[in-house]
């Protein structure tokens, strides 16, 4: 069974950062893009940053760009989201996601790296919240 269970959220002050882990345990078959997603109250669930775990490409949403970075460590399970710089406006629920591919649609990594229906597997969410 797998299991994606996400740490490290807490409050931190406009300029803070802070690290996420997600924990991934059982054997995602056919995974194709771990992912880090965020959805702020009355906010659609929205990508942050992705990595395509077969070639390592990695992508960020335009919002978090120079400032968050993802990273992956096979031999741990582990997926990190660094956050430096933060802003009111990262305030959210962070969620980890694996993706899989599908025999009917494969996953291009560039074309659905930040479909949120493109990832079958999902943590239960760590709370980011950025306040003074």
């Amino acid at each position: 069974q797998v299991q994606l269970v996400e740490s490290g959220g807490a409050s931190v002050q406009p300029g803070g950062s802070l690290r996420l882990s997600c924990l991934v345990s059982g054997k995602i078959d056919g995974n194709t893009a771990m992912g880090w997603f965020r959805q702020a109250p009355a906010k659609r669930r929205e990508v942050v940053a992705a990595v395509d775990v077969r070639d390592g490409t990695i992508y960020y949403s335009d919002s978090v760009k120079g400032r968050f970075s993802i990273s992956r460590d096979s031999g741990k399970n582990t997926l990190d989201l660094q956050m430096n710089r933060l802003e009111p406006e990262d305030t959210a629920l962070y969620y980890c996601a694996a993706a899989v591919d599908d025999y009917d649609q494969p996953f291009k990594f560039w074309r659905d790296w930040a479909r949120t229906g493109k990832y079958r597997y999902w943590g239960q969410g760590t709370q980011v919240t950025v306040s003074s």
